[in-house]
């Protein structure tokens, strides 16, 4: 029972310090990578279908993104989503594919993304201390119920905030990452 609730949890924690580290590969550095545009939606046949299932992203240089799109007839769908969302690109049709170019970050830009990087890596840090709060939470109940002793309540307590710590550790480190490719020029 304890050993189900623990890898229940740790389980949990990691889905957290994925999704954290999924927001911010978002985020776009200097760099052109095909996760910029992971999220994007294109209308296809009155279905929004993600981008990722109707081209292929490829990065063509170190600043351009290339989309080679397989049905050519919604190249003009696919660029509106990309320029309805809230990235600030500017896509140009070129023949069979499309090209979009990152433009350079400026300072300003950049502290604005690291705190939103932050901000996410609080909401990161936040999510893995409610599953803490959830488990323990479960255990509190298991030793009202009288199923575990008060020794085995503290031990699993014990062992959930080491998960937690870790976890934690772990979101600080992929937040320190971005951080740092954020600044490089």
């Amino acid at each position: 029972m304890i050993n189900e609730i623990k890898n229940d949890a740790k389980t949990r924690m990691e889905k957290c310090v994925e999704a954290f580290q999924n927001h911010i590969n978002k985020i776009r550095t200097g760099r052109a990578s095909p996760d910029i545009l992971h999220g994007i939606m294109v209308d296809y046949y009155g279905t929004m279908t993600p981008l990722r299932q109707l081209a292929q992203i490829t990065v063509e240089d170190s600043r351009t993104l290339a989309i080679s799109i397989f049905d050519r007839s919604i190249s003009a769908k696919v660029e509106k989503a990309i320029m309805a969302s809230d990235l600030g690109l500017n896509p140009s049709s070129a023949g069979a594919s499309i090209r979009v170019p990152l433009p350079a970050l400026t300072e300003e830009r950049r502290k604005d993304l690291i705190k939103v990087v932050r901000s996410e890596a609080e909401q990161g840090r936040v999510s893995v201390r409610n599953v803490r709060r959830d488990v323990n939470d479960k255990v509190k109940a298991l030793l009202k119920d009288k199923e575990i002793s008060e020794d085995e309540e503290r031990r699993t307590q014990d062992d959930i905030q080491k998960f937690t710590d870790m976890f934690v550790k772990k979101i600080d480190a992929a937040l320190a990452e971005k951080e740092a490719e954020l600044m490089t020029f």
